[in-house]
């Protein structure tokens, strides 16, 4: 979290962390579509020629004043490849706010579970707790026809089902829900 005093700022870093092709970016494709021109950047993608993620994707929006303060968050994506590590760490850097986006399909378990395992390790590495961050479970590809339940996935994870979210990215379901749901924890904990 920044602050600028002089232009009344509160400036707030959110990530969508997950494994590949979990469908990070197709959340941030689905807010950037939906929220007003006025209110929201330019969707910026850094991609490989398989239309990977190879950075990050970053674009920012802004809410209404709050308490004298214009909230102004900056949302990333993670690349999900596993030589990316270094990269993910690095973004994850200053997070106010994390959504966890878990493949819903049942062979993308174990991933999911890597994969978040990571997430927790690479916070501890720059002194943070998962503990002491607002996090949302995103499940998301819950229309796959043999998906995963949501609250399978959050037992297995050991996220309360209070902070977990179904939803398919594709179609933007639940990807707003998600969205609004981690914004109110982050607003909530300042």
């Amino acid at each position: 979290m920044f602050i600028n005093w002089r232009k009344k700022e509160l400036n707030l870093k959110l990530i969508y962390y997950g494994p590949p092709l979990s469908g990070k970016t197709t959340n941030l494709e689905q807010i950037h579509k939906k929220i007003p021109m006025q209110k929201r950047s330019d969707l910026v993608s850094v991609k490989t020629r398989e239309d990977r993620t190879l950075f990050f994707d970053f674009m920012q929006m802004e809410l209404n004043e709050i308490k004298g303060l214009i909230p102004k968050f900056k949302l990333y994506t993670v690349p999900g490849q596993s030589y990316y590590a270094a990269t993910r760490k690095l973004v994850l850097k200053d997070v106010d706010g994390l959504v966890f986006v878990a493949d819903s399909a049942p062979n993308r378990m174990s991933v999911n579970r890597y994969s978040f395992v990571e997430m927790v390790d690479q916070l501890k590495e720059t002194n943070r707790s998962i503990k002491d961050i607002p996090l949302i479970l995103q499940c998301n590809k819950q229309d796959l026809p043999n998906a995963v339940e949501a609250s399978t996935i959050s037992q297995m994870l050991r996220i309360p089902e209070s902070m977990t979210v179904s939803a398919a990215a594709v179609s933007g379901t639940g990807t707003t829900e998600t969205l609004k749901k981690l914004i109110g924890k982050v607003i909530s904990r300042l």
